[in-house]
């Protein structure tokens, strides 16, 4: 059993997988930089300091009224936090859209498929014909 944990965790496509993983986990602290600390500030500014993550519906009497913070608001009882899912909503199309372009991006950088070579047409009705009727010619 030992031996074929071995081969399966050294065969290419594991090892490619678990470097993609480590990749991906750093590329991903890179991109929440980006949105976090570039882009959320830029839309903050543009909207005059909208902040969604604080936004939500209080579902229990025992969250007091003049609490304005939705990490208050959970402690002191159940909240609806829709404002914290659409900042989350937000972000996630922001990384999607910079990881699309930054495919996009690679794949122009990597060298196109060699053309296959072209396959040989087929040969003219006429000569399949003519070599079916030597092939029978031969077998009589």
């Amino acid at each position: 059993m030992l031996e074929d944990f071995k081969n399966f965790a050294m065969k290419g496509n594991v090892v490619d997988l678990a470097v993609g993983v480590i990749i991906g986990a750093a590329f991903s602290k890179i991109v929440s930089s980006l949105v976090d600390d570039l882009i959320m500030p830029i839309i903050g500014a543009i909207t005059g300091g909208l902040d969604f993550s604080n936004y939500f519906l209080r579902l229990s009497a025992s969250v007091p009224a003049n609490i304005q913070s939705y990490a208050d608001a959970k402690k002191a009882g159940a909240v609806l936090g829709y404002g914290s899912f659409a900042t989350a909503v937000i972000n996630f199309l922001i990384v999607a859209f910079v990881l699309f372009l930054a495919i996009q991006q690679i794949q122009k950088l990597q060298k196109p498929a060699p053309a296959t070579a072209p396959t040989a047409p087929p040969p003219p009705r006429s000569e399949v014909l003519l070599e079916q009727i030597r092939d029978a010619l031969v077998r009589k």
